[in-house]
């Protein structure tokens, strides 16, 4: 049974930095590329960053290129999120997932439909 559990959301005030993290149990991860989205209420579900497996490629949003950094350690089992230079509209849900698909799309990040999400956690940042 696949597991995705994310960590290290919380409250931070504009500019500070926040590390996420995510747990994942029941895949082989480095066969995986993964992904992190963010949700705001009333808004549709955004990728935001993407690592591949094997070559650890990664894509970005426009909106948090510069400032995110995604990576991952295949023998912990774990994805990591640093985020850097918080603004308030960074502001979301933020989740893992996997389409269970070993590379980023250069442009897109992961190119399916996930099959596997986290349950999220809050991000809110400060003005």
């Amino acid at each position: 049974q696949v597991q995705l559990v994310e960590s290290g959301g919380g409250l931070v005030q504009s500019g500070g930095s926040l590390r996420l993290s995510c747990a994942t149990s029941g895949l082989t991860l480095d066969y995986y590329a993964m992904g992190w989205f963010r949700q705001v209420p009333g808004k549709q579900r955004e990728q935001i960053s993407c690592i591949s497996s094997k070559d650890g490629s990664t894509f970005y949003v426009t909106s948090v290129k510069g400032r995110f950094t995604i990576s991952r350690d295949d023998a912990k089992n774990m994805v990591y999120l640093q985020m850097n230079n918080l603004k308030p509209e960074d502001t979301a849900v933020y989740y893992c997932a996997t389409d269970q698909t070993p590379q980023c799309h250069p442009r897109v990040g992961l190119a399916n439909e996930p099959t596997h999400w986290g349950q999220g956690t809050q991000v809110t940042v400060s003005s």
